[in-house]
């Protein structure tokens, strides 16, 4: 009874969650050799008898030995500080060592072996040479975990439906899922754990990119949007507002949104782009161009800074248009909330500026046209469903100053169509990094100083909004402390944080603006979109708490202006290799495609966008930082299962259509496909 308590905290409630709950490793024990043939510094597996265990020392300072036998001679396998081992044998067991042994003396050791308890497993896993390796939940051993998934694999292999029609399996060499079940399993070799785990990320890749697909189609079929033509007399009003010429990506990609607000199918379009590639320029021709069909148009940002930034910008270039827009964030009254509320449902405003606010149940429009995403990853696939109405739908353009890795555009954005802006406007100045050492800060600080005194202004980022016992990082709040009584005492500090109230972040920033404090002292609240063009240097404390992809976005806040841009990157005394390693590589490029595509191999997608909110399920056993060529394979089977057979209505493809709905049907909002 308690066993299966400790399964099912571990979700293992059915023989079927236990064929499916796949080893995270394998012990690879086919180098295995009598004691008398081993040989030293080299891998090996040895099996035999223990004859004696000894255990010396106390906290701290352990020893714990173990000696074995086989009919050639005996080993000692060692243990240092790990005095838990000595309770783990007895004389008599059967074990079984894989290490690098060493000759000591007349007798073989190994030191810290990896250890199969042979009478506690079934004997011929570790013979065939790869031992399944499960991850555990309390309760539950290795030992537990193999003979239960062992005789669920012999007992029911045959019983799973198989999900891959036959000519799919071919296509791409895939086993059948009996066969595959047994080798994930127990493998003989590498050959058959390889194709078995090769189907299975498959099978959960095709899964999601079909249901990606379904959403696609779902969108396309289900819902009509406006038809918000773009023709050369409105095309050439738009384009008055901009005081500047447009790059080769940024024509593109107003073509490609001009073409999808024409359709009456709603345009779902990504537009990515390195900092300061121009989105803000695609997205204000989209909104003038909804609006000036009659449509009303928001623009939604993450945060209450931007937004305000956002509806200042726009208010400077539409001071001449009769374009009526207004402000909805949190930190307004509730009495101009209500106002705000009123004006959209009665289509006395064209176009609102504003955060999560603007998703209420309580917020309806007249005539919603086109919705502008800011920042993609912060809201997600509910949040874009949540300013539909009935089956009418608005267009929706969706921005990330965050350039995206290929595989996550295949995933978590695989329902988008995507515009990449790959070029910088004229005008935008290079940023040079420097990795600044203990040794070197105050020469950092002396430069920062200069700059000051020269006129311009500076950011400092802190990891930390208070000092934390967890973590050796620098908090805002110390930092701020420090250079205010330190290397920039005789200069105007400001402090801006997520803690503080909208309207002490509001005067921060405006101050910070106005040049009443000339440094600017902040966690990464001033991530995404703050411009001010005065400032020209950017220190990050702690940079080793940040991913790439975040010091990027940080990097990006200076070389905005006129002036060349800076970034001082502040290690601490004695770094973790791999994040110096990270660092550096920070530093020696600015190319943020090539940053995100680093980020994502040594960080995952988790630590690249934060807590996303698309409620997209886990993958299992797919990894998109690993598994790339396969992902392109599924992508490809996806769509042409799709292209011959829409909403998967064949006989062949029910078995794939019932997983498709039954992993992501309510996560992607599917309905009836097809």
């Amino acid at each position: 009874m308690r066993l299966a308590e400790s399964l099912e905290r571990k979700g293992l409630r059915s023989v079927a969650d236990l064929l499916f709950c796949f080893p995270r490793e394998y012990e690879d024990f086919r180098d295995r050799r009598a004691i008398a043939d081993l040989e030293a510094d080299v891998a090996q597996t040895i099996v035999g008898e223990v004859i004696e265990v000894e255990s010396k020392g106390g906290f701290g300072k352990s020893r714990v030995g173990v000696v074995v036998e086989d009919q050639t001679d005996a080993l000692r396998a060692m243990w240092f500080n790990q005095a838990f081992m000595r309770d783990k044998f007895h004389p008599g067991q059967r074990v079984q060592f894989s290490g690098k042994p060493k000759r000591k003396g007349l007798r073989w050791e190994m030191v810290h072996p990896r250890v199969a308890w042979l009478e506690d497993t079934d004997d011929s896993a570790g013979e065939e040479g790869l031992l399944a390796v499960y991850s555990l939940t309390e309760g539950v051993s290795q030992h537990h975990m193999r003979r239960l998934v062992a005789a669920a694999v012999t007992a029911h292999a045959d019983t799973p439906t198989e999900v891959l029609p036959a000519p799919l399996r071919d296509q791409y060499g895939l086993p059948g899922l009996a066969d595959a079940l047994r080798w994930i399993h127990a493998p003989r070799n590498e050959a058959q754990r390889d194709t078995a785990r090769r189907r299975f990320i498959f099978q959960e890749l095709l899964v999601l990119q079909l249901a990606l697909a379904a959403r696609r189609l779902q969108h396309r079929l289900g819902f009509r949007a406006p038809e918000l033509a773009v023709d050369r007399q409105l095309d050439a009003r738009i384009r008055r507002l901009f005081p500047f010429e447009l790059t080769a990506g940024q024509e593109k990609a107003l073509a490609e949104v001009a073409t999808d607000l024409a359709l009456d199918t709603p345009m779902n379009r990504l537009v990515q782009g390195d900092v300061g590639s121009g989105k803000t320029v695609v997205a204000l021709y989209a909104l003038l161009a909804c609006v000036a069909n009659g449509y009303q148009a928001v623009l939604l940002a993450p945060t209450e800074i931007l937004a305000r930034q956002h509806a200042a910008t726009l208010a400077s270039l539409l001071k001449v248009s009769r374009v009526r827009s207004r402000l909805l964030v949190g930190g307004l009254a509730e009495r101009e909330k209500a106002e705000v509320r009123a004006g959209l449902v009665a289509g006395d405003i064209d176009l609102a500026i504003g955060t999560h606010a603007l998703l209420q149940e309580k917020v309806r429009f007249a005539k919603l046209g086109l919705a502008v995403i800011d920042e993609q990853h912060k809201f997600g696939v509910r949040q874009r469903a949540a300013l539909r109405q009935g089956q009418h739908s608005p267009h929706y353009l969706v921005m990330t100053a965050t350039p995206i890795p290929r595989t996550l555009c295949m995933t978590q954005f695989g329902d988008l169509d995507v515009s990449v802006l790959d070029g910088l406007p004229p005008g935008r100045q290079p940023v040079s990094t420097y990795v600044v050492r203990p040794a070197e800060a105050s020469r950092w600080w002396e430069f920062v100083r200069k700059a000051l005194r020269d006129g311009r202004q500076a950011y400092v980022v802190a990891p930390l909004v208070e000092e934390s016992d967890a973590t050796a990082a620098a908090s805002v709040e110390e930092s701020l402390r420090a250079l205010a009584e330190g290397e920039l005492a005789d200069f105007r500090l400001g402090l801006l944080h997520g803690r503080m109230n909208a309207s002490d972040k509001d005067a921060a920033m405006e101050a910070f603006r106005l040049r009443e404090t000339q440094v600017l002292v902040s966690t990464t609240v001033i991530e995404v979109g703050v411009d001010v063009a005065n400032a020209t240097i950017m220190t990050v404390v702690s940079p080793e708490c940040f991913g790439l992809s975040q010091l990027h976005q940080l990097r990006g806040r200076v070389g905005r202006g006129m002036h060349a841009g800076y970034c001082g990157l502040l290690v601490p005394e004695e770094p973790a290799e791999a994040a110096l390693q990270r660092i550096e590589a920070f530093a020696a490029t600015t190319d943020g495609f090539a940053l995100a595509e680093l980020d994502f191999r040594m960080r995952g997608p988790g630590d690249l966008f934060g807590e996303r909110q698309s409620g997209l399920p886990p993958l299992h056993i797919a990894d998109l930082a690993r598994d790339g060529e396969v992902l392109v394979e599924a992508r490809n089977a996806a769509a042409d299962l799709f292209a011959t057979d829409p909403g998967l209505k064949h006989p062949d493809h029910a078995a794939l259509r019932r997983q498709m709905l039954r992993r992501y049907g309510a996560s992607l909002d599917l309905g009836d496909v097809g």
